[in-house]
């Protein structure tokens, strides 16, 4: 099954766990998309997927700036993988499909 629907995500950061929605689109290897979190929303940047995975970032604003590198791969209806969380290190990111 495709990378490419949306996802109801859960990160664990070092404030605590965050919750935002990813919709995704797969085009061969180009992944295009948005995650809403908070009432913002923001386009992903940088996709590429490739299979069932897929790599991008997001610039987000709230509640602190910071810049998120996504490494996922979904398998069936869920989502699984690390976000590099800026200078706040690395952390586990899974989510279900919606």
């Amino acid at each position: 099954m495709s990378i490419s629907g949306t996802w109801n995500v859960e990160i664990s950061t070092p404030m605590g766990k965050q919750t935002a929605v990813l919709a995704l689109a797969a085009d061969g290897d180009t992944l295009t998309g948005t995650a809403t979190q908070g009432g913002e929303t923001a386009p992903i940047q940088d996709g590429k997927a490739s299979g069932d995975g897929a790599t991008f970032t997001l610039n987000l604003t709230k509640p602190i700036p910071v810049k998120l590198g996504f490494d996922v791969t979904a398998s069936g209806d869920a989502l699984s993988g690390d976000v590099k969380l800026g200078a706040f290190g690395t952390s586990k990111v899974v989510g279900t499909r919606a």
